[in-house]
Formats: C-alpha cells, sequence, structure tokens
C-alpha cells in the first residue's frame, strides 16, 4: 500500500485540483502536498474546498476536510467544478475494472437477476469520471477485479473504444489516466483506449501482471521498474499523514 500511495502522490503536480475521497487516495494528496505540491488543491465531494488536512478524515464530510480551507462549500458546488472543466483529477475505486478503464461500484452478478453482492453504488463516482480531466485508481489487482466484462457499469471509462466517451456526449479529452495496483502502475493507450503496463513494481515480471488480469494487457515499449518510495516519503507518509496507520496498515 504504502508504494500504491507514493506512486499516486507522484502524479500530482502543484497548482491542480484534485477531488478525493478517503483512504489512499486522501493520503497520496495529502503526501503531495508535503512533499512537491503545496499548491494542490484537494476538494470532497460533500463541500470541503483546498484545507490544509491536519490528520486523516475519516469520511468525505469529516470536519477536517474544511480546516482552514478555500472554502465550505456543497457537494452541488464542487460537482458544478467539475463540470465547468476546473478538476484536473480525481480518484475512484470499484469491485470491477475493464481494459477500458470502465468501473463497477455497483453490483457483482448479472443485471437482470438478484445481484450476488450489491455495493454502495456510484455517490458521485459517475460524475467524476465523466466530467474530470484525469481518473486514477488505486487497487488491488487479480482476475476478479481485472474483468473482460462488467457485471455493471458505474462509472465510464473510454466505454468501448476510442471515441466512443465523445460519442456518449462526455467531455473531449477526459479519461482514465492511471491504475495503479500492488504488481504495476498501468495507463491507456492513445490509438486504441486499452489498458497497457507503464511500470513494473521491484520484483514482478510481466507473466505475474498478466496472469492477474482477466484481459489481454497492452505493454509499453519501454518498461521500467516503479521507483521504491524514498525514505522521505515513508518518514512523511508514515509520521505526517497516516500516523495510526488507518491506511498503510499496522504490518
Amino acid at each position: 500500500m504504502e508504494l500504491m500511495i507514493c506512486l499516486a502522490a507522484r502524479y500530482l503536480e502543484d497548482g491542480a485540483t484534485v477531488v478525493v475521497g478517503t483512504g489512499a487516495p486522501c493520503a497520496a494528496a495529502m503526501l503531495a502536498q508535503k512533499l512537491h505540491a503545496p499548491g494542490l488543491v484537494v476538494m470532497f465531494e460533500a463541500g470541503g474546498m483546498g484545507p490544509l488536512l491536519p490528520t486523516m478524515p475519516i469520511s468525505v464530510g469529516d470536519s477536517r476536510t474544511f480546516w482552514r480551507g478555500i472554502s465550505a462549500s456543497s457537494m452541488t458546488e464542487i460537482m458544478e467544478l467539475c463540470q465547468r472543466g476546473m478538476v484536473d483529477y480525481t480518484f475512484l475505486g470499484g469491485a470491477q475494472i475493464d481494459q477500458y478503464g470502465n468501473i463497477n461500484s455497483t453490483q457483482i452478478g448479472p443485471r437482470d437477476l438478484p445481484p450476488r453482492v450489491r455495493f454502495p453504488g456510484s455517490g458521485g463516482a459517475n460524475d467524476l469520471a465523466s466530467l474530470c480531466w484525469r481518473t486514477m485508481m488505486i487497487t488491488p489487482q487479480d482476475q476478479r477485479r481485472f474483468v473482460p466484462r462488467l457485471d455493471f457499469m458505474t462509472s465510464p471509462g473510454y466505454l468501448h473504444g476510442p471515441g466512443a466517451r465523445e460519442a456518449a456526449g462526455l467531455p473531449p479529452g477526459t479519461g482514465p489516466y492511471k491504475v495503479i495496483t500492488q504488481l504495476a502502475v498501468f495507463g491507456f493507450d492513445e490509438a486504441t483506449k486499452r489498458m497497457r503496463v507503464e511500470s513494473l513494481h521491484p520484483g514482478v515480471d510481466l507473466a505475474q501482471v498478466q496472469d492477474n488480469a482477466g484481459f489481454t494487457l497492452l505493454v509499453a515499449p519501454q518498461l521500467p521498474v516503479s521507483m521504491p518510495p524514498s525514505a522521505e516519503e515513508l518518514a512523511l507518509l508514515r509520521r505526517e499523514v497516516d500516523p495510526y496507520r488507518y491506511v498503510i496498515g499496522r504490518n
């Protein structure tokens, strides 16, 4: 988990805007602010905008998500900013993801039958995936999550390929950006919009990554090893971002 959080934090540049939930995405945003992006504007679905988070919040409506912020706004205003194209990044989670970055956080099982498992559903995830410029996901990877076909599409990625988002009326230039797992970092091929492996974590080989996906992965021409967390990143993450280890665990 520490590696995934540190990798995600490195993608968040100074001066950017990001809507996060709790857990690993919030930890990544807090770490980025403390390291290289003090001007990163962090926003929460419940309305907190630009807080200087003192400690890890436990919900998107936690009072800490408003602490010394730019604005104590509302969900409506956060979504309006997304719709106006003013949010650079968002993080989403889910039970399933397919090769085009479409996400299921609604149910497991066929849509026309009672679901085997029912999840909370979209919340604001569909809006964020539809309207923010770049969507990232931090998730465990296995064949149950990386599936050839979703049981239910909650949040749109590149739908069924090039041009599909635009044809559906979504803003041009938006869509999935990175998927970060315990095995690798994935991006999306510009021509096909399919998921591709962009770096392997230390000690992981390509066969292991493919074995833990239910569809054929594309592979970038150059495949570096993901840079491990630095001593500074780990110190900040463990001592200041998540000292009680709510997210990174106690191992």
